[in-house]
């Protein structure tokens, strides 16, 4: 019970030290909002391996992505966190990632007891990188843009998404679980493709729950 309480620790100092990270960036080197937002998504995102490697029972491992739910919510509401919030009224994103990794979490470590820490850290990868860069890269070099359901996304953007998402998920796949190299890559490939095609699809700032669920989906079907 002990490491639990410490992984919990750990847990919420890693997680504030990644926001006020962010926070200096922003305020003492003028790094844009849109860029720490990214920097604080993937920090977070990467605690993922710190809660498979740290956490001894999953109802510890929820409580810091639940509780984040809540803050998040609180930060959109009065942007506490300034480096973490774009100031646009809808876009709950922050709020909806806390919420997948929970979902995640709790469908793995219950469905896989042997091999929950390598899924349930590939399920988040897209979302925490290829998501991440799509976004930083999108925006810099994207001359080819597409529309849906109100939504503007860039061909680079996607392209950005399917590598780094496919790259993220087969390093998790192939140190974690050890599938071995080709199944690794071909797992990868697929889930890499499905994450960039929910991601182009989803509308209303919507995929920071339909990436890492789509990407859980498809791991639970590949592995079953």
């Amino acid at each position: 019970m002990k490491s639990d309480w410490l992984a919990l620790a750990l847990s919420y100092v890693f997680v504030f030290a990644a926001i006020f990270a962010g926070e200096g960036l922003r305020k003492w080197q003028s790094y844009s909002t849109d860029f720490t937002r990214k920097f604080i998504h993937i920090a977070v995102g990467m605690w993922s391996i710190g809660t498979v490697l740290l956490f001894q029972r999953w109802y510890f491992a929820i409580i810091p992505p639940l509780s984040f739910v809540a803050i998040n919510y609180v930060s959109y509401r009065q942007e506490t966190f300034k480096a973490m919030e774009t100031g646009e009224r809808g876009n709950l994103g922050t709020v909806y990632f806390p919420i997948s990794f929970t979902l995640i979490i709790v469908f793995f470590w219950l469905t896989r007891p042997t091999n929950y820490p390598g899924l349930i850290v590939a399920a988040l990868m897209p979302m925490t990188w290829g998501d991440a860069m799509a976004a930083i890269l999108g925006k810099r070099f994207g001359q080819y843009k597409y529309r849906f359901l109100g939504s503007t996304r860039t061909m680079e953007g996607s392209l950005t998404m399917f590598l780094f998402s496919w790259l993220a998920t087969f390093l998790a796949l192939f140190f974690f679980p050890h599938l071995g190299l080709l199944t690794s890559l071909l797992y990868a490939s697929i889930v890499a493709l499905v994450a960039t095609l929910v991601e182009a699809l989803s509308p209303w700032h919507l995929d920071n729950i339909t990436v890492p669920l789509s990407s859980a989906l498809m791991l639970y079907l590949l592995t079953r």
